[in-house]
Order: C-alpha cells, then sequence, then structure tokens
C-alpha cells in the first residue's frame, strides 16, 4: 500500500491511496493517515487506485475521519471503485463520510 499527499487550492489535503487495504496495507498507512487526520482541515482521501478495502482499511479511514471531523473539519472520500463503493455503503460508512466521483463535486463539499 502506497500512500501519498498533495495540498490543493482551498487548503485541501489530497491523499491518494494505491494498493490493497486489508491487514498489511492499513497497517502500512495508519500513521502516516493520523498524522495527516491530525492537522488537516480538509481532508479528501482518493481511493481510484484502491484495489480492495476490507475492515481494517475502513478503521485506518474512519478513524483519521472522525479526528479531522471533531476538529471542525471535513472529509471526502473520491473515486472508489465499484468493489470498494460497495464496501462503503454495506458497512454504512457513506452515510458517515461523503463519496464522490466528480472532483468538483468532492471539491464543493469540503468548500
Amino acid at each position: 500500500m502506497q500512500i501519498s499527499t498533495e495540498e490543493m487550492p482551498g487548503g485541501i489535503t489530497r491523499v491518494v491511496l494505491d494498493g490493497r487495504m486489508d491487514i498489511a496495507g492499513a497497517a502500512a498507512v495508519d500513521l502516516k493517515m493520523n498524522l495527516i487526520a491530525g492537522s488537516a482541515k480538509k481532508l479528501l482521501v482518493d481511493l481510484e487506485k484502491v484495489a480492495f478495502l476490507g475492515s481494517m482499511g475502513l478503521r485506518s479511514i474512519v478513524t483519521p475521519a472522525r479526528a479531522v471531523k471533531s476538529r471542525g473539519g471535513k472529509v471526502v472520500l473520491f473515486a472508489p471503485n465499484e468493489m470498494v463503493e460497495s464496501v462503503l455503503k454495506t458497512s454504512g460508512i457513506d452515510t458517515l463520510i461523503p463519496v464522490c466521483h466528480d472532483l468538483d463535486a468532492a471539491i464543493a463539499e469540503l468548500g
């Protein structure tokens, strides 16, 4: 699992995840995700390159999202593939964190 960040206009931090969000993948990104969540006010989590999302991967997304929200920030999940989005919907995460497939819509949601 690879993780990279990019600062976007409007104070948005884009986190790009690439790989499998299974136990090993989650362990690989947990620390960095929590560090990012500690300072980000607007967080766009790019899931476009995530091939698999398991329960540990969900935790790696939800825990930092809660931290951002607790400080009055916003989080959006961007461009999950069909399988990943199915996991988000089945687990109910999509009702807690908005899921967008269009970058402009994601940016507007973080507005």
